[in-house]
């Protein structure tokens, strides 16, 4: 939702609606010390402008090196 995406429950499920072109907005995402959800928002940030992540360093548990070999494959530094 912070990102612009429509988001709803229904029933007992979580629906996320995709964003179309140019409906993302800037967002400076939580990644709550989880390496995962570093480097899965990086992948986000493909498409998604103006993405900022806190504690982007937590990916350092599992790869400390990936977001220097993240920027040598062409993905954007968040």
């Amino acid at each position: 939702g912070r990102l612009g995406a429509r988001v709803d429950e229904e029933e007992a499920a979580i629906v996320v609606r995709p964003l179309r072109d140019g409906e993302a907005r800037p967002a400076e995402l939580a990644t709550y010390g989880d390496h995962r959800m570093a480097m899965a928002l990086a992948v986000a940030g493909l498409r998604l402008p103006g993405l900022a992540l806190r504690d982007p360093g937590c990916v350092a548990k599992t790869y400390p090196g990936f977001f220097a070999d993240w920027a040598r494959t062409g993905g954007v530094t968040l």
